[in-house]
């Protein structure tokens, strides 16, 4: 009996081991000749990247035919024009980075180019694989930390990757395959981790090496922008759900579960001063909300009654946005209670700027708005020759 008791116990301690779930250290290819045509990467070094002095009399506007040029604020003409080699359809639906002077343009063929804010010289190019009859890259910002700069994008087999490339030259640093073939969410970069949702997972990386360090699985698909209070991450579903989680192994601190109706935060969230501010929109009233990112706690909630917010920011203490029908609205940050709200004759497709005060700049189908909050005079800045149908987004960011 002392025999078999002893094997017994050898058994349940070989199924104990086993059967848990093993520690998340799988590695990924860094090795770009190893990989598919449809997911190599291509770099071509035209010169030596370097730290450049800002122009800041200008502003960075990405065109939505998917043309980005630099327009002096001051000459009131444009300095440099990049396109894209051979755009799969005239498109921006990207946004631009600026780091150490260097402007990282990701196009939606899959190239992203690095170029001098003050002259448009390019440093690189990169191309994210082969694809030409597709959307490659979309609603993605390149997020440039330590050397690397991590981006998402969509390839041809019916998958999508996260690319870490080097800032020296656009060259593969580290990828890894994901689980959706629409990846069009923007990672994090936090303490020295990368945090990248796909389809229902959550995925933390090592930033250096690539290598997953933790990953999480939910109900719904993960379908919001992380983002970090600079103790936690936060992020929600496709539908109503907002999650708080740790960063190191996605323990679930706390859930905030939006009101019958109401779905789809996406890239409308920020965090300040450990608060977190978020938008849903809704089929019959759209809110903006405020909550404790300790706790989960409520703190203000702001409705919009049939209508639906399209995006916010934060400037100056004050949450900036406008609405799917053209209300421009400016909320008190501290109470929600709003400071400021006019229907536009012009309807925004871009994020909102705030070159100084009592201006603001945003982009519509005609050209760029510069709006003077004090006469609620719509300038139109910049005049496109052309108004195309069936806009998507614009992109602009005020060089400083």
């Amino acid at each position: 009996m002392k025999t078999n008791l002893i094997t017994l116990l050898f058994v349940f301690a070989v199924i104990n081991t086993f059967g848990q779930t093993p520690a998340v250290s799988k590695t990924t290819n860094t090795n770009n000749k190893t990989l598919p045509p449809s997911e190599q990467v291509t770099n071509k070094a035209v010169s030596g990247l370097k730290k450049v002095p800002l122009d800041e009399a200008s502003i960075l506007i990405y065109d939505y035919d998917g043309a980005l040029f630099s327009y002096d604020l001051e000459s009131e003409q444009i300095g440099w024009t990049v396109k894209a080699t051979s755009p799969f359809t005239e498109m921006c639906a990207n946004k631009v980075t600026i780091s150490n002077g260097v402007v990282y343009i990701p196009f939606i063929n899959g190239e992203i180019v690095a170029v001098d804010n003050q002259s448009g010289d390019v440093f690189w190019k990169s191309r994210l694989g082969n694809i030409t009859d597709q959307i490659v890259l979309k609603d993605q910002v390149p997020v440039v930390n330590n050397g690397k700069l991590y981006i998402t994008a969509q390839n041809q087999n019916g998958s999508s990757n996260i690319y870490a490339l080097d800032t020296k030259d656009g060259s593969l640093a580290w990828t890894y395959k994901l689980d959706t073939p629409t990846n069009d969410i923007p990672v994090l970069f936090f303490n020295n981790k990368v945090f990248v949702p796909s389809a229902s997972n959550l995925y933390v990386f090592d930033a250096n090496t690539g290598k997953v360090l933790a990953q999480k699985s939910f109900d719904q698909s993960m379908h919001s922008k992380p983002v970090t209070d600079g103790e936690n991450v936060f992020i929600a579903n496709e539908k109503d759900v907002l999650f708080a989680l740790t960063p190191d192994k996605l323990d679930i601190l706390w859930q905030f579960k939006l009101p019958e109706d109401q779905y789809n935060i996406k890239e409308r969230i920020f965090t300040k001063d450990k608060k977190l501010y978020f938008a849903a929109q809704g089929t019959t009233v759209s809110s903006v909300y405020a909550v404790d990112s300790k706790t989960g706690t409520q703190i203000w909630k702001r409705d919009f009654q049939n209508d639906n917010v399209e995006y916010i920011t934060e400037d100056s203490d004050n949450i900036w946005g406008y609405t799917k029908k053209g209300r421009l609205f400016q909320l008190d940050i501290n109470n929600g209670e709003i400071a400021f709200e006019l229907k536009l004759t012009t309807q925004p497709i871009s994020n909102i700027e705030f070159p100084i005060d009592d201006t603001i700049f945003y982009y519509c189908d005609a050209g760029l708005i510069k709006f003077d909050l004090s006469t609620k005079d719509e300038d139109l800045y910049y005049m496109r020759t052309s108004i195309k149908d069936d806009v998507y987004t614009a992109f602009l960011k005020i060089i400083r």
